[in-house]
């Protein structure tokens, strides 16, 4: 099982910016306890970018990777990237949506996801916990299979 995890712009200053709403973890830290979480059930793989495009391109070559799961947090583009939703339709890798905060706690136009639709399952709110629940389903769909 092959699993990449995408994170977007602003992201790689967790541990900086606004710890009430995003935890204090830096994002290296959370990378660790995810692949703690995998163990030796998945091969993980993590890629942070804060432009849109080097996105795109890396779930493009997702396909090419074989990946079989993708876990992204796309963070702002999630309200504005119809280039990251061609993106994961293009390729057919099922993924799941994460947003460390709880967006529907926030402003409104967080409210809006061009992801959602088009995702096995939305999980936020809950720090850096949301990728580890992420993960946990995915392993537990595989090992039912």
């Amino acid at each position: 099982m092959k699993i990449l995890v995408i994170n977007g712009p602003n992201i790689n200053m967790l541990g900086i910016r606004e710890t009430n709403t995003y935890g204090a973890l830096t994002l290296g830290e959370i990378e660790r306890k995810i692949k703690e979480a995998a163990s030796n059930d998945a091969i993980m793989s993590f890629f942070q970018s804060n432009n849109e495009g080097a996105i795109v391109d890396r779930i493009h070559r997702a396909y090419d990777d074989k990946i079989d799961y993708i876990i992204i947090n796309a963070g702002a583009y999630t309200h504005t990237s119809i280039a990251i939703r061609d993106a994961l339709l293009a390729t057919k890798i099922p993924f799941i949506e994460v947003h460390l905060s709880n967006v529907y706690a926030r402003e409104s136009f967080r409210h809006q996801s061009y992801l959602s639709d088009i995702a096995e399952g939305v999980i936020l709110g809950f720090k850096e916990n949301s990728y580890i629940l992420a993960l946990a389903h995915i392993l537990s769909r595989v090992k039912k299979n």
